[in-house]
């Protein structure tokens, strides 16, 4: 078992000041009586008993959830680890006391009682720092497994969301196809190719949760092209990904439904269509993600339920967001001043 000296070390100052402080209570009970000597005593005793229990645990096979021996061995190895740091402690304690004369010219006192007294201080002192040891690495261990279910909630959440993504840009796409069979076979046929590829690369993006910012304007590349074919001089694009960006990870496929929103309720309601701009930039800590277009804006459109802020896509994007970065993602939705709608995404820079 690998040993954790840091933590040890800790443990080691924690008991040290414990017994400091047993010391001084004593002594402010006999202030007649040296300082020196429970000083000693206490840190000897905790000393020698501190690193029976605290290493002796490393080499007796102890419960993952807390560090200490299962059953009768925990408590045989306190009970255990008590006498010796007693015995160990208050002889070394006894001989500095000669060696230093640190009870000369101080009368004597009853060694009966000063026995006892001692033994039961070091018994109790000893169960309760054991005790609150053990309490603290049953704490951090309970700590863990929630901070364990959180992350595997928020994992569930993010693939339930994504699979929700993946039938809604599928339906997207097959329902422009339709709507081009009738009016233009050939330029259907040529749709059909490109939606084969695309679907081949974006559902194999959709398995993962994350995948790089360049990745991300790769499929919305893709996607935009093959929506220029149904809809010709109607429907503009722009990409803006610094280079310096391009590495970062994001959710997958974050910015698909928002693109989706603004040629299915901005572009395609506009007789003469438009431009969807995607754009990526760093502000302090924050990555800053905008979609916007030049369609009929949401005033226009506000009956289309995404161009309210409340649809399917804007949702989405909310709630994917909110699972990974709570309020520290914020997803803003409004009207350009020159016309069309935009949304913004911010949130801190993944590592």
């Amino acid at each position: 078992m690998k040993i954790d000296w840091t933590a040890k070390l800790q443990h080691l100052l924690q008991v040290l000041a414990f017994a400091l402080a047993i010391a001084t209570v004593q002594y402010a009970f006999l202030p007649d009586r040296p300082y020196a000597p429970p000083v000693a005593y206490s840190l000897l005793i905790g000393l020698f008993t501190w690193a029976f229990i605290d290493l002796g645990r490393n080499v007796i096979p102890s419960a993952h959830e807390t560090g200490w021996p299962r059953g009768w061995h925990g408590l045989a190895l306190v009970v255990a680890g008590i006498i010796v740091g007693y015995l160990l402690g208050s002889w070394l304690a006894d001989r500095m006391c000669l060696a230093f004369g640190w009870y000369a010219g101080y009368p004597r006192v009853d060694r009966d009682t000063e026995l006892r007294t001692s033994i039961l201080i070091t018994a109790l002192a000893g169960m309760a720092i054991s005790f609150y040891f053990y309490a603290v690495n049953k704490s951090a261990y309970l700590e863990r497994k929630m901070a364990e279910a959180r992350r595997h909630a928020e994992d569930a959440r993010l693939k339930l969301l994504q699979t929700q993504l993946e039938p809604h840009m599928l339906f997207n796409t097959l329902a422009n196809l339709r709507a081009l069979i009738g009016a233009d076979p050939a330029r259907a046929q040529h749709m059909l190719d490109h939606m084969i590829a695309y679907l081949r690369a974006t559902l194999s993006a959709s398995r993962s949760a994350n995948h790089t910012l360049q990745t991300e304007f790769d499929r919305l590349r893709d996607y935009l092209e093959l929506m220029s074919i149904r809809m010709g001089g109607r429907l503009q694009f722009e990409l803006r990904l610094p280079p310096e960006l391009a590495q970062l990870p994001v959710p997958a496929l974050l910015l698909q439904s928002l693109v989706e929103n603004s040629i299915q309720h901005g572009l395609e309601p506009k007789l003469e269509g438009g431009s969807v701009i995607v754009s990526a930039r760093r502000d302090g800590d924050d990555l800053v993600l905008e979609v916007a277009d030049t369609g009929v804006g949401p005033d226009a459109a506000r009956n289309a339920p995404a161009s309210t802020g409340s649809g399917f896509g804007l949702a989405h994007v909310r709630e994917r967001l909110a699972t990974l970065h709570g309020t520290a993602a914020q997803v803003d939705f409004s009207a350009r001043d020159e016309g069309g709608a935009r949304v913004v995404l911010r949130f801190p820079v993944p590592a």
